[in-house]
């Protein structure tokens, strides 16, 4: 029995959700595990309603979950920030969601931009520190308004999230890198970052990396990129990578990069990630609040993050089952991953990887 937090959010965020649900309940008559859910209604309607965000008290009570199932954050009619800032990122560094964990993955039968690339070539992983960098807020105005005006905003790391960090890379690659599922000769880390001109941010960095490969994982295959040669290979090259790891500014850019080249936002999925606590896995797309409730929606990306629980739940079979059928529906059903293309209705997509699952 799993305890699951389901915030549904804004915009098509419940409509996605309800299919990630149906899929989870498939998959868990299926394999033989129940997860029982709470829904709360964090978001924009209710900040419109009370003022509140992501209150003091949510926080406790979302600790009691085993996992935390996010629609989508963002409302036409609320100020950019004030919901991101106030339910997002506080919950990540509340719960200290440390890891921010985002698959590029191209699936069978998805398009994608980059010339003669196939499902073959598309296949690594991105672990992004989730909790430093330049998102702590540290900075901030000085003479504001004027022409002498300066804004400071510092990224800020210790050793001790960085080596976190690295540990859960370094594990993770050890177990599902490229050797170890059958696709490549061994297991790689990258670390992606800027030594030549962040020369105390990622110079911590690469020391610890280095420390931790040499002493605790030798087995793996250690690689060093600037994040500038990272963009362009992930273009030209994407079959080179396995898993990287990277800071918090970096890894929200080039997972981004990386989402574009496995089809799009209708497909991207991340998990914020607290090895020892409560972790939220969410669709990367957003809220596409211009499509509420016309049933037009792509559910994948809130299938696949629900699939990325399962799999962080210990529940690998059916996590592996959930996948499978997502690349079966891509690969034989439908005829584009764009809201209102698809070919099929936002429940129906769901219904399509629910049943297969289920066989």
């Amino acid at each position: 029995m799993y305890k699951i937090a389901v915030i549904p959010g804004d915009g098509t965020g419940p409509e996605v959700t309800a299919e990630a649900v149906k899929v989870m309940q498939a998959a868990a008559g299926k394999f033989g595990f129940k997860a029982e859910l709470t829904e709360f209604d964090f978001g924009g309607e209710r900040y419109k309603r009370t003022g509140e965000t992501l209150p003091d008290s949510a926080i406790e009570e979302l600790r009691k979950f085993d996992a935390i199932l996010l629609g989508a954050i963002g409302h036409p009619d609320v100020k950019p920030g004030i919901l991101e800032k106030g339910i997002l990122l506080k919950a990540r560094f509340e719960l200290d969601q440390y890891i921010n964990l985002r698959p590029v993955r191209l699936y069978p039968g998805v398009e994608t931009p980059l010339k003669n690339k196939g499902p073959a070539d598309i296949d690594y992983v991105v672990v992004r520190e989730n909790t430093g960098d330049l998102y702590t807020g540290a900075g901030g105005f000085s003479m504001k308004g004027t022409e002498h005006e300066v804004a400071v905003q510092s990224a800020v790391y210790t050793r001790f999230q960085v080596d976190r960090c690295l540990k859960y890379a370094f594990e993770y690659a050890r177990r599902y890198g490229k050797k170890a599922r059958g696709r490549g000769k061994e297991n790689t880390l990258a670390l992606c970052g800027k030594t030549n001109v962040l020369t105390y941010v990622y110079d911590l960095w690469e020391r610890a990396f280095h420390e931790m490969g040499q002493k605790q994982y030798p087995d793996i295959k250690r690689e060093y990129y600037h994040v500038d040669a990272t963009c362009m290979w992930m273009v030209k090259n994407p079959e080179w990578f396995d898993v990287i790891v990277t800071g918090n500014m970096f890894g929200d850019i080039i997972t981004d990069l990386g989402a574009i080249t496995q089809g799009g936002m209708g497909i991207a999925a991340g998990g914020n990630i607290n090895p020892e606590g409560v972790s939220m896995f969410e669709p990367i797309g957003g809220s596409a609040p211009k499509y509420t409730g016309q049933g037009v929606i792509n559910p994948l990306a809130a299938i696949c993050a629900m699939q990325m629980m399962l799999s962080t739940l210990g529940q690998e079979k059916a996590a592996d089952a959930v996948e499978k059928a997502v690349m079966f529906v891509t690969a034989n059903k439908l005829k584009s991953l764009a809201a209102g293309k698809m070919g099929y209705s936002t429940s129906e997509v769901g219904d399509l990887v629910a049943e297969k699952v289920a066989e």
